[in-house]
């Protein structure tokens, strides 16, 4: 009998230690790698002004992407801490439409009659959207295989999103930039029969000094809209060891910081007082290949 519950008590042991699945000593170590995160932007600042500009803002990037780096480490039993930093951009801009009237005194366009500008240079808007986020994270592993898990938690930081206006006043147009830019060109041959081109051009007179013949510098105007949030993304994420030190995360979750009304800044020095509130928010997804355990 006491062989017979020894040799089952060995079993067990035997048994329980096979089905071990995840033992503890594999939650200590840590991570770092890149980790682009996709941000499914809700709606983006000043939409209806943009607008008013002559911009489509539903051509901002859909996802908006994030690039930037993860690290993370397990603090004790079954919880990682981690830290994330990261910057994206995009892009949108318009060449737009010229009309010529006769000034007759009254402030701004009056229903005047018009003509097309149909000139080298048209003006050109631009809008730039830039998010940098930094933050740190807590979560909680809950172990499914030795080289698989789950965790919940949460990533807390600051954000700051930048909206710059670049206004141009010309544009070049491509089927244009090999024009001469003063006057009028003519091909010929020289006196060797080889091809050239001679440029006329008309100054305001051929003495001393020769005055007319100068490029004209088209100035622009670039506002950068700034402002700071608190940033808050729960998440859910899912780890999978590939080798000994490599391996594949990834998140998913939900991302919100908010920009006060009236926090909005000019130039990252003035605050603009009646500046709308806004809240970046949009379902996230994060991919990450790290290096460590």
């Amino acid at each position: 009998m006491k062989k017979l519950l020894t040799y089952i008590t060995i079993l067990l042991s035997t048994g329980y230690s096979q089905f071990d699945l995840y033992p503890v000593t594999d939650f200590f170590g840590g991570g770092i790698g890149y980790s682009p995160m996709y941000i499914n932007i809700d709606e983006f600042p000043a939409t209806d002004l943009l607008e008013g500009l002559g911009l489509d803002p539903k051509q901002f990037d859909t996802p908006f992407v994030v690039h930037g780096g993860e690290g993370f480490a397990h603090m004790t039993g079954k919880w990682r801490i981690g830290s994330y930093a990261g910057v994206g951009s995009s892009s949108i801009s318009t060449v737009t439409n010229v009309k010529l009237f006769v000034d007759t005194g009254e402030p701004g366009y009056q229903d005047e009659a018009t003509v097309d500008y149909d000139g080298n240079f048209n003006p050109s808007i631009e809008a730039k959207v830039t998010v940098a986020l930094g933050a740190a994270s807590i979560e909680y592993v809950m172990p499914i295989f030795q080289d698989l898990e789950i965790s919940a938690g949460a990533m807390m930081g600051l954000g700051r999103l930048n909206l710059s206006i670049d206004q141009y006043a010309a544009n070049p147009k491509w089927g244009e930039m090999f024009d001469f830019s003063y006057g009028d060109k003519i091909t010929g041959l020289d006196a060797d029969s080889n091809s050239t081109v001679n440029y006329y051009y008309a100054v305001d007179n051929t003495g001393s000094p020769i005055a007319g013949f100068n490029a004209s510098n088209a100035p622009g105007v670039m506002s950068d809209l700034s402002g700071t949030f608190f940033n808050f993304q729960p998440y859910v994420a899912v780890k999978w060891q590939l080798l000994d030190r490599v391996g594949l995360r990834i998140s998913a979750g939900f991302n919100k910081g908010t920009i006060g009304q009236g926090r909005w800044k000019l130039n990252s020095r003035y605050l603009i007082g009646d500046s709308e509130e806004y809240t970046l928010r949009g379902v996230t997804f994060r991919t990450m290949l790290y290096l460590g355990l």
